[in-house]
């Protein structure tokens, strides 16, 4: 039963950020046994910003810690400000807790006002609020030039969108006409916890298709590639497209294979990414269509820890054309993926998948986050997550990391 006589005050200062003035104003608080039903801070360039929502005791009066904190307040050099809530609307506010919420990451060579007014915008005609704003990235130097390439932030936004299937839309045209990434995801306890990481590898980990740089090597590659593009746009089936290419590579010397590995062009983020999955526990595998010998390749450089792909039948130092074992397909990538979440006894929420081709969609559709990478158009639409502009390390902030944890 709520009783009129509560008295609820929210408590806000404001003013340069020194040492200790937190602890001074909770020194005060503490001294009348108020309760603390809810605070926030921040710090943007030495400047505080505290809000402090409490409880009025039974035994104590408002003006005498009113009082006390205004004196406090003098002495720091600090702006307070005093507002009575009413019961009834901090009840309001109490049960409206349990809404939904949502993550929305923008990532940008640097951020404008105009990019944070048009995605601000999208979510007031969605009837959502935005609780918290987050900078990810860290400060970029004015005066010199920094390792800090990219600005991100982070918005926690709560409320139950309009129509969820229009707002990411509208969020992903503001960032295609800007030349920026955004991320729309649910904030819920998988987005805290994903422990298993899928990469495809051509032109995902690597900036190269290496059935492409086989090709060339033996002669056929304008028709080679012809059949690759083909099949990365779903434009024929990848089983057939992927003998028709592998039979023309037959008679390739094996030491083809050893100068083209040594050569992959490892794309902008990987590394760093890698490094920091590997540091904070994360497990890895590289899910692909294209062939072991280059996925081991990337296992030994990387750190990967499960390499899945399609193995070339060589014999007396030569490609015969042939392939060994099952072909990695697309159902074979999400049938992989699986039987990876259940081996590490991970729910598929945990697990993120990341590619580029038509042949990637079925194991981003299975993953708890599915990511096109630098994707081809009918993948990036059908995608959960697409990040077209920035290097793989980008995967890092849709997790929440910041640059301060990021093992660089």
């Amino acid at each position: 039963m709520i009783h009129d006589n509560k008295e609820v005050i929210l408590l806000n200062i404001s003013g340069k950020d020194k040492p200790g003035l937190t602890a001074s104003l909770m020194e005060i608080l503490a001294e009348y046994n108020v309760n603390i039903l809810d605070m926030g801070q921040s710090v943007i360039h030495q400047d505080l910003g505290l809000g402090i929502l409490f409880e009025v005791p039974k035994e104590s009066k408002s003006s005498s810690i009113l009082k006390d904190l205004l004196f406090k307040a003098y002495e720091l050099g600090t702006h307070i400000k005093f507002t009575p809530i009413p019961v009834n609307k901090y009840e309001e506010w109490v049960q409206n807790q349990g809404k939904e919420r949502y993550i929305i990451t923008l990532l940008a060579p640097k951020l404008t006002a105009s990019n944070l007014s048009q995605v601000a915008k999208v979510i007031v005609e969605q009837k959502m609020n935005i609780d918290t704003i987050s900078r990810l990235s860290g400060r970029k130097s004015l005066m010199k030039k920094d390792n800090i390439t990219k600005a991100v932030v982070e918005f926690s936004v709560r409320g139950t969108p309009v129509d969820i299937a229009s707002m990411k839309q509208a969020l992903l045209t503001i960032a295609s006409k800007s030349d920026f990434d955004i991320a729309f995801q649910e904030d819920n306890v998988f987005r805290r916890s994903r422990r298993l990481v899928c990469f495809d590898m051509d032109s995902t980990l690597i900036q190269t298709e290496v059935i492409n740089e086989l090709a060339k090597k033996a002669g056929v590659g304008e028709e080679v590639k012809k059949i690759t593009t083909r099949a990365m746009h779903g434009e024929i089936d990848f089983k057939e497209s992927f003998k028709e290419r592998i039979s023309l590579l037959k008679g390739l010397d094996e030491k083809v294979l050893k100068e083209i590995a040594e050569n992959l062009p490892i794309t902008e983020g990987a590394e760093r990414l890698l490094r920091t999955l590997k540091q904070y526990g994360y497990r890895t595998a590289i899910l692909s269509g294209g062939f072991t010998y280059f996925g081991n390749y990337l296992k030994a450089r990387l750190g990967i820890d499960y390499v899945f792909a399609n193995e070339l039948e060589i014999k007396n130092g030569k490609l015969t054309g042939r392939h060994l074992h099952e072909i990695v397909d697309g159902k074979r990538k999400a049938e992989l993926l699986e039987l990876l979440a259940f081996k590490e006894d991970i729910h598929l929420e945990q697990v993120i998948a990341v590619g580029d081709g038509a042949n990637d969609l079925p194991m981003l559709e299975k993953a708890g986050m599915g990511i096109a990478f630098h994707a081809k158009p009918t993948v990036k639409a059908s995608a959960q997550h697409a990040i077209s502009v920035n290097g793989l390390d980008t995967i890092l902030y849709l997790l929440g990391f910041r640059d301060r944890e990021i093992n660089v």
